[in-house]
């Protein structure tokens, strides 16, 4: 076993601190990376604060990692020692059923091992990325292009392939009509994506607070969803709806802005149900989906494409002492837009 400096949640009230974790001995498959970055997910909170089910404290959390190649396994093919990589939310997955063999490893039947919280196939629980090594099955680590800047492609690893999935699947481009509602972590990524696959952009903000950063990503409008008004102006606009903010939102308004054939999808996940009027949907014959990260190839498809049209997330680079007052400024959304660790700051 391998022992390494993190940082890591105790309980859902008590400010993280540093300690050590384990980490497996590397097996034949087996990556052992070398952390640089680290990426803060609003996940990360309401994880460490037992907002989304029970936790196994102590636990160090973090899915939005890069680094480089430290060692490999003996059977490792696919990355080599000082290649510069990624791992997302999950590090393992069933590989058996329909969905693991469709490559679609996020939707495994069995569930796919997360990159924290989870038992591991040893028996252990995961432990995230706010540390300076992890050791990752080879199958589940990312190549992360030199086009990308280091410390801004930790976030792209979530916040990136969960929007370029629904962006993808719901055929986001040219002659499309797109709005999503918030501009934080992850409406920033998905204004950003969008616009880069030809779609017609509209920003639903709660207040024109960020209208000048929106209009900068490349959106082509920016609303207000405080004034009622938005909502009679916008109505049967959008081909497509990505919700990303983690809190209620009042689903009849919004389904009201889809056209035939429209759809909503949420990817920002709150800790109480949402309520979908059924009457909302059969007008204009809306859908109301979810969509959560992306599988492994989709993953390294979106890392391509935003190398190569030079899509990267606004990041606040922090060091490790800072993360707790990171937390407290994610829930006061005071980060334009992603808090993002030097792990270097760890070792």
């Amino acid at each position: 076993m391998l022992t390494v400096n993190a940082i890591a949640a105790t309980s859902a009230t008590d400010p993280l601190v540093r300690t050590t974790v384990e980490r497996r001995d590397l097996g034949p498959r087996d990556v052992l990376i070398e952390i640089r970055y680290a990426g803060i997910c609003h996940s990360d909170i309401h994880t460490v604060r037992g907002e989304w089910g029970t936790v196994p404290y102590p636990l160090t959390v973090g899915h939005e990692i890069v680094g480089r190649v430290a060692e490999v396994g003996a059977e490792v093919s696919r990355h080599a020692v000082g290649d510069r990589v990624g791992v997302g939310c999950m590090v393992n997955s069933c590989r058996e059923c329909e969905n693991c063999r469709a490559g679609q490893e996020q939707y495994c039947l069995k569930g796919n091992v997360g990159t924290y919280g989870s038992l591991d196939r040893d028996g252990t629980v995961t432990q995230g990325g706010y540390s300076t090594h992890v050791v990752v099955d080879e199958d589940f680590v990312l190549r992360v292009p030199e086009a990308i800047p280091y410390e801004a492609a930790a976030p792209l690893l979530c916040a990136g392939i969960t929007t370029y999935s629904p962006l993808a699947h719901w055929n986001a481009g040219p002659g499309t009509k797109v709005a999503v509602v918030g501009l934080g972590g992850l409406g920033h990524m998905a204004v950003k994506i969008a616009v880069a696959m030809g779609a017609e952009v509209t920003v639903l903000s709660q207040t024109l607070g960020k209208k000048d950063d929106g209009l900068a990503f490349g959106a082509g409008d920016y609303q207000a969803t405080s004034d009622p008004a938005t909502f009679e102006a916008l109505k049967n606009r959008f081909d497509l709806i990505i919700n990303t903010v983690s809190a209620p939102i009042d689903m009849a308004a919004y389904l009201g802005l889809l056209r035939l054939n429209g759809t909503l999808v949420s990817v920002g996940a709150p800790p109480q149900p949402l309520e979908v009027p059924v009457f909302a949907l059969f007008r204009n014959r809306r859908t109301f989906a979810g969509s959560s990260i992306g599988g492994i190839a989709e993953t390294q498809e979106m890392l391509d494409f935003c190398a190569e049209r030079g899509i990267a997330p606004e990041v606040e680079v922090i060091g490790a002492d800072a993360v707790n007052e990171a937390y407290e400024r994610v829930l006061a959304s005071d980060v334009r837009y992603r808090f993002v660790i030097d792990i270097d700051t760890l070792r």
